[in-house]
């Protein structure tokens, strides 16, 4: 087992409310998804949990692992009708998914990283995600409370989380990046809605557009305005996207057998075309939920 426990943060109402399974990404914590969480509404039931890579975290733990996505192929069981996902879970995710090991189930995923071609990572890439890393950390910490501290403030923290994820945290996510061309997006038969920010500098959007093209039926939305966090940046975007694919996916998608396979296609010669085109206008600013403390948003991807 993989030894995380996972946590009802919010009961649903009703006779028999979805479960949804919110995971944090590389460097967060479950309080990245308190906006959402405020928002949604009584239809859901909804649980969290720590990941072994949260914020602050010994990556030499399991950073050393070869692979990390066991620990969603054991918390990620039946109990949950739905899955959201953020970044780097994100990414874990949907290899287990290509892979068989995580049941089909309404799925969600946030800010993803991907890449279609294995020629799509040069080394120029290489160099930005491995020397420019701290500044996807600025962003994070740029978005919520950490927002008011001083720039120099920030890029301290940015350094020190960096820091703290180290050489083998940053080689199992980029190492899962590297990985993304090759996944069987084909055998994915997950409900899919893929969410990207307009001005993502983490994962680009072209990368979600680019996943959500590649699984059979998946849905890809583009939030004008947003970068790596648009659960935190347009919460209430976000959430009313979420919950109208869910409420249209509903639970029995995730107990349906999923359809017989045909013959492997061919091998793509170019991108399909994307489920959408139109960029999701951002909403008005509301009233928002209780403030939270300054450092329990921290998540870099």
């Amino acid at each position: 087992m993989s030894g995380v426990t996972p946590r009802l943060r919010r009961p649903g109402t009703g006779h028999r409310p979805a479960t949804v399974l919110l995971l944090h990404g590389l460097g967060g914590r479950p309080t990245v998804w308190d906006p959402f969480a405020a928002r949604v509404d009584a239809r859901f039931a909804l649980w969290d949990a720590e990941l072994p890579w949260r914020a602050m975290a010994d990556s030499e733990g399991w950073g050393s692992l070869a692979d990390p996505a066991r620990f969603l192929v054991d918390l990620v069981d039946e109990r949950y009708d739905a899955v959201v996902a953020h970044s780097y879970a994100a990414n874990l995710l949907i290899e287990a998914a290509a892979d068989g090991r995580i049941a089909p189930r309404p799925t969600v995923l946030i800010s993803p990283f991907h890449r279609s071609s294995p020629r799509d990572f040069d080394w120029s890439v290489i160099s930005y995600y491995l020397n420019e890393f701290h500044r996807v950390f600025e962003e994070a910490l740029e978005v919520g409370e950490t927002g008011r501290f001083p720039r120099a403030h920030r890029d301290w923290m940015a350094l020190r989380l960096r820091d703290q994820i180290g050489p083998y945290g940053w080689m199992r996510f980029f190492e899962t990046y590297l990985r993304s061309p090759f996944l069987d997006l084909d055998a994915v038969r997950a409900p899919l809605l893929v969410l990207s920010g307009e001005k993502d500098r983490a994962a680009r959007p072209s990368d979600g557009r680019a996943l959500a093209a590649g699984v059979p039926g998946a849905r890809f939305e583009l939030l004008a305005g947003c970068r790596h966090f648009p659960m935190v940046e347009d919460p209430g975007l976000v959430t009313r996207l979420v919950c109208d694919f869910l409420g249209r996916a509903g639970p029995a998608a995730r107990t349906a057998a999923p359809p017989a396979r045909t013959a492997a296609p061919a091998a793509r010669t170019a991108a399909p075309p994307a489920r959408t085109a139109a960029v999701v206008p951002r909403a008005p600013r509301a009233a928002g939920p209780p403030r939270v403390p300054p450092t329990s948003r921290l998540e870099m991807s």
